[in-house]
């Protein structure tokens, strides 16, 4: 697995680099800023480089705020097929929320976890095959941001509900939970709009379908 590196403290650079580097991994660049992680990574990809994971800080040079965010979430938009795993010291759900678009084929993995979780290099790893293959790693701190408390609510849900809200979660679309399920399309769509409704997420609520699958994965301990 090739891996980029994005983080302004030389020493947790150079520390994951080593870790990642013992396990069989290869770390493919380095940045110190977001517009430097962009550009490098941009480049190359556009010059047909592998780039796997996108392993990104929030916290960056040069606004140091939410700047790794950011730069992952443009790098995400230029390159669908871009892995992306933020492992940070903060929980900032406001703008984590930006990563989890809705669940979507075409889109490769994603991850947000706080750096002091990180205490067994096996689960980290294991946290970067996921990503990497397409899944999903939330810390459970953001994904409780994310989810603002809808997760006891997963209770009102029916089983057919809490069916098609688990292949929600494995990132299927309602045309591909139709044919899973011999379903038709309205009826995909009154359960999906009955599980927003369950969960307390209104119309207008920014990224529904991603905080109503991280309430389900929150729930069933897959985070």
């Amino acid at each position: 697995m090739k891996i980029f590196i994005a983080d302004d403290a030389t020493l947790m650079r150079e520390g994951l680099a080593g870790i990642l580097q013992r396990v069989g991994f290869e770390v493919v660049g380095f940045a110190e800023d977001a517009p430097s992680a962009v550009s490098r990574v941009g480049a190359l990809l556009d010059a047909g480089e592998q780039v796997d994971v996108f392993l990104t800080d929030v916290r960056m040079p040069p606004g140091m705020s939410d700047d790794g965010l950011r730069a992952a979430a443009q790098l995400r938009e230029r390159y669908p097929q871009l892995a992306i795993m933020v492992l940070s010291q903060y929980v900032a759900p406001a703008y984590a929320a930006s990563l989890f678009v809705s669940p979507d084929r075409g889109k490769a993995g994603i991850g947000y976890l706080l750096k002091e979780r990180v205490s067994k290099v096996s689960d980290f790893v294991a946290s970067l095959n996921m990503v990497a293959a397409g899944g999903m790693v939330v810390d459970p701190d953001v994904a409780a941001g994310l989810i603002r408390g809808s997760m006891n609510a997963l209770s009102q849900l029916t089983p057919r509900e809490r069916e098609v809200l688990e292949l929600m979660a494995r990132g299927m679309s309602n045309s591909e939970i139709q044919d899973t399920l011999f379903l038709s399309s309205a009826a995909v769509s009154k359960h999906v709009s009955n599980i927003f409704t369950k969960l307390g997420l209104p119309p207008g609520e920014e990224n529904r379908r991603v905080r109503a699958v991280l309430a389900y994965l929150t729930a069933t301990g897959q985070n």
